[in-house]
């Protein structure tokens, strides 16, 4: 499951990393300030699009770059605006897009059938208090 971070400023990207990703996994980024504490409990390497420089060896955020793309256009052209409260909601149903992506249009629709059988949101759910712990 994807989710927002609750932060982006110097320090608190770590925490969020730490808590959502495999402590082996060897994370790429860019140049952003917010991640500079990352060397500290990861393996870590950046590209300096502040330079220019997109692509350094196997560093580079093209992947992640093309995933905010996908968000961004159903933002803009699909739902106008997203609701703090289920952000995370957003985030999952364009996670699955882009994982998805190599597959035909039926066989992507054929699985988010399958994965929606048995399951089921009620209204009085979806517009219940949002949890303040965020």
């Amino acid at each position: 499951m994807d989710q927002p971070a609750r932060r982006v400023a110097y320090g608190s990207l770590n925490s969020e990393c730490r808590c959502l990703t495999l402590v082996d996994t060897f994370r790429y980024t860019d140049d952003h300030g917010g991640y500079d504490s990352l060397w500290l409990d990861f393996e870590h390497e950046s590209v300096k699009h502040s330079v220019r420089e997109y692509v350094r060896g196997q560093a580079h955020t093209n992947g992640i770059e093309s995933f905010w793309s996908i968000l961004k256009r159903g933002y803009y052209g699909t739902y106008h605006s997203m609701s703090a409260k289920h952000l995370n909601r957003y985030v999952n149903e364009f996670s699955g897009r882009h994982n998805q992506r190599s597959r035909n249009t039926v066989d992507q629709i054929s699985a988010m059938v399958r994965r929606m059988d048995g399951r089921r949101l009620r209204y009085r759910d979806l517009i219940a208090q949002m949890s303040r712990s965020w």
